[in-house]
């Protein structure tokens, strides 16, 4: 196999994110997560191995449904508390040069002026760095937090979305011409009013008139990620999206979901190529098999089932806790994550909490870094995906053994990059410019100028 793989750490600006229960390990230091320094070291072991990026989760409320109450959540620290993902980044750009930031940014919690102005900035700083996460929200906790009874039914939030989209194309690409910025200082000018164009728009969700603040950035348009699998959310991807995050619990299943995205991305008038499919793993890595072996075994005790029946039914829209704990529920239906029950399969409700409790919803890979790699190299074969949102059950160790240990081994096989190479997240990632090119939607709104 000669495709480089890439990767992503997956992480969230909280305690407990995906494994449910490992902040209680004596080796676990993610209670740090309001220190600053916390995510600076994070940072530095990320581009020491050569990571492509940091993939920051966020949720905009609290996990409620499970048992009608907050209190599994705010007990277990599922993902609660959470801090803004969008302040760590300038830090953690401030200590690298090359690692990426893609960051969640929930389209009903984000005016799309002033979200526009952020990304811009961040992408500003960063020199190019920056990637958006396109959510459209799952929990009504949320939706509540800004008015509403409940979230907006889940086909109608990817209409919103498309609206939303047009109107972020709008101002990163059509509002300011390269050129606008001659900083002439005999004149007096810094900026040629007949470049600086007014955006309008009225759509049937969103309503615009208005100038974008911020000058053109590197990449205007940040690197776009998705994770929608749902029919509508596929859909939406093969418009929009750059690189799609899926959480398929098998080879088999991640296969099916990459063809069917692939195929609707070519029929959508881009290519095959023009989207790059990561999948979530979660990854227990020691010097032999048995080792990390022992390894997992030592994880699970530190467990909590109630974290994960909590992440489980605000994932799912549906309360659990009404299951029997033996019971099939893989075809309960919400407006939620549409994907996320039919994806952890005909399992039992014991068996998601055992599956879950570590790595959330992510296959484990559990192994020496020969065994690993093995894994790894079958998923990007048979699956045809292209790299890996890694989600971590202790920090900062995971991160620094699959530094220290995966990495190496990835490189010998010729399958990871050995150096970064130059430019912008979008360049370093596709091997191609800086900014979104035809057939992407973005770039008409740019070459019509």
């Amino acid at each position: 196999m000669s495709k480089q793989i890439l990767v992503n750490a997956f992480n969230m600006n909280c305690i407990g994110h995906q494994s449910s229960g490992l902040w209680r390990h004596p080796d676990d230091r993610s209670r740090e997560y309001t220190s600053l320094k916390h995510w600076l070291d994070l940072a530095r072991t990320m581009e020491r191995g050569l990571l492509d990026g940091v993939f920051l989760a966020d949720v905009a409320g609290v996990y409620d449904v499970y048992a009608g109450s907050p209190d599994a959540a705010i007990r277990s620290a599922a993902q609660f508390p959470a801090n803004d993902p969008f302040c760590l980044v300038t830090g953690m750009a401030a200590v690298t040069q090359h690692l990426g930031f893609g960051i969640t940014g929930s389209i009903p919690y984000e005016p799309p002026y002033a979200f526009a102005r952020r990304i811009s900035t961040l992408d500003h700083l960063t020199n190019g760095r920056v990637a958006w996460n396109i959510v459209t929200g799952y929990l009504d906790s949320a939706a509540r937090g800004i008015g509403r009874a409940k979230q907006i039914a889940h086909d109608t939030r990817y209409d919103i979305a498309a609206d939303y989209m047009a109107v972020m194309y709008k101002l990163w690409e059509g509002s300011w011409e390269d050129d606008a910025v001659i900083e002439d200082r005999r004149r007096g000018i810094m900026t040629d009013p007949t470049k600086v164009h007014r955006i309008t728009h009225q759509g049937p969700y969103f309503q615009l008139d208005a100038i974008h603040l911020c000058e053109p950035s590197i990449q205007r348009t940040p690197v776009l990620f998705q994770a929608g699998t749902s029919p509508k959310g596929q859909q939406f991807a093969a418009a929009h999206a750059e690189c799609v995050f899926i959480a398929a619990p098998d080879v088999e299943r991640a296969a099916g979901v990459v063809a069917s995205l692939r195929r609707q991305t070519v029929a959508a008038g881009r290519t095959a190529a023009d989207v790059k499919i990561f999948q979530l793993a979660c990854m227990i890595v020691d010097d032999t098999d048995a080792a990390a072996n022992a390894k997992m075994r030592d994880l699970q005790r530190y467990g909590l089932s109630e974290g994960a029946l909590a992440l489980m039914s605000g994932w799912s829209g549906a309360d659990l806790s009404k299951l029997d704990i033996d019971a099939r529920a893989e075809n309960v239906t919400s407006e939620a994550i549409q994907s996320a029950l039919k994806g952890l399969g005909a399992r039992s409700v014991r068996e998601w909490v055992d599956f879950l409790v570590l790595g959330g919803a992510s296959p484990l890979f559990v192994g020496s870094p020969s065994t690993i790699v093995d894994q790894m190299q079958r998923w990007v074969i048979d699956a045809d995906i292209d790299g890996f949102n890694v989600a971590y059950t202790l920090l900062p160790a995971s991160v620094e053994e699959f530094v220290d240990r995966i990495v190496p081994e990835l490189q010998n096989r010729g399958i990871y990059k050995t150096a970064y190479s130059e430019g912008s997240l979008r360049r370093k990632v596709f091997g191609r410019g800086d900014r979104l090119v035809a057939p992407h939607p973005a770039a008409a709104y740019r070459m019509s100028l």
